[in-house]
């Protein structure tokens, strides 16, 4: 016996029709779509060029755009290397952990900015905890608060 839903029992389309129109769409998709179309090096150095925040955005427009950005170590390896320059310990830390690239960056990512920004003395006049941007603090340990507390002592 064939089990029928009522879904598809009252479409006035069959299967084969449906999927008749499918493949339509996804060649005009396939045709906009410069990941599918070029050859993979030549995706790796357009999506090359762009920054952090606009790989990131790259990463979200569609699934195949997702797949080739989040696979491709080497487009996160050069801002990774650039994080490294203000959180070292942290980057060698992770990669010696076997942490890909990609994770590696998005793990130190925002530590690296709050990080920088208390290295260069943009809270070095806070007068109270209040004062603080709370969206741009996140957790750090004893080592670089250390850090941070001899470049005031510098200043």
């Amino acid at each position: 016996m064939q089990k029928i839903s009522k879904r598809n029992s009252n479409s006035p389309f069959t299967g084969k029709e449906l999927n008749s129109v499918c493949p339509d769409k996804k060649k005009k998709e396939k045709k906009d779509n410069f990941v599918e179309i070029l050859p993979p090096e030549i995706t790796f150095k357009i999506f090359s060029q762009l920054d952090i925040q606009s790989l990131c955005r790259a990463a979200t427009t569609c699934k195949s755009w997702n797949q080739t950005i989040k696979n491709c170590d080497y487009l996160w390896k050069h801002h990774c290397l650039t994080v490294r320059a203000i959180c070292q310990k942290e980057i060698d830390g992770d990669r010696g952990n076997g942490y890909s690239w990609r994770v590696t960056l998005l793990r130190n990512y925002w530590k690296s900015k709050v990080k920088h920004e208390w290295l260069s003395g943009r809270y070095s006049n806070i007068c109270s905890p209040i004062s603080l941007p709370e969206k741009n603090m996140c957790p750090m340990d004893a080592d670089t608060w250390g850090e941070i507390l001899e470049a005031e002592l510098e200043r």
